[in-house]
């Protein structure tokens, strides 16, 4: 008998949800406070995990459970390769290298797929829809706080495969609720989704040491001007 995965894991995800948004990055993120130099850190780490969720979910295309939700249009990893190659030039291979969060959340997702495929659903459903569901005000906060173009660095947040994002969630919901598990494994692809957001989490945590130190020489350019300035109005009057 199938279960209800899709509203188990909107439910059962919650508080991990509300957790991750009320991490230092991501606030400031969602507030329009946007350094480049720590956002294409992101983008380097994303393009590590979705290589290997992407990798791992081809590998298991045959697979009962983690097959019908390897939705191509989905796919991350080209849109990221596009970003990375703005924002580091066309070396960027050479450039990058993962920080320890997301060599973690890799290693999780290459473990999972060994170990017990099903629960790559969590990890896959976590993202995507994530991705898909935010995707456009996040782009939009991001292309004017770093005054980007429309599509310079932001490909990851454009699915252009996926015209009705509404009705697509719609089937993929569908898709999760027919798929061959029991309860007992709906609980666990619940906790490994919650094992995912705890992931992204350690990844923002990293990243805020970076946004903190770029706020602050903000801050310390701003008022050395204005020191600047008020000891030349003293000398002036």
């Amino acid at each position: 008998m199938p279960v209800a995965l899709a509203s188990q894991l909107r439910e059962g995800t919650k508080k991990a949800h509300t957790m991750a948004e009320n991490t230092g990055f991501v606030s400031c993120f969602l507030k329009g406070v946007v350094d480049k130099a720590s956002y294409r850190t992101l983008v380097a780490d994303l393009w590590f995990v979705y290589s290997a969720m992407e990798e791992e979910i081809g590998r298991l295309a045959d697979h009962p459970v983690v097959g019908p939700i390897g939705f191509p249009e989905l796919n991350r990893r080209e849109s990221l390769e596009q970003d990375l190659a703005f924002y580091f030039g066309s070396g960027w291979r050479q450039q990058i290298q993962a920080t320890p969060g997301a060599q973690e959340y890799v290693a999780r997702i290459r473990r999972v797929a060994q170990e017990s495929p099903e629960l790559l659903v969590g990890h896959h459903y976590t993202r995507y829809i994530g991705d898909l569901s935010g995707g456009q005000i996040l782009k939009n906060i991001a292309q004017k706080a770093m005054h980007l173009g429309e599509h310079d660095g932001l490909r990851f947040y454009e699915f252009d495969s996926i015209p009705d994002e509404k009705g697509f969630k719609t089937n993929y919901r569908a898709v999760l609720d027919n798929l061959p598990i029991d309860q007992a494994m709906a609980d666990r692809i619940v906790e490994e989704a919650n094992q995912a957001f705890h992931c992204n989490m350690k990844m923002f945590q990293e990243l805020e040491g970076n946004l903190i130190a770029a706020i602050g020489k903000v801050l310390f350019g701003f008022l050395t001007r204005r020191q600047r300035t008020g000891s030349t109005e003293t000398v002036a009057a």
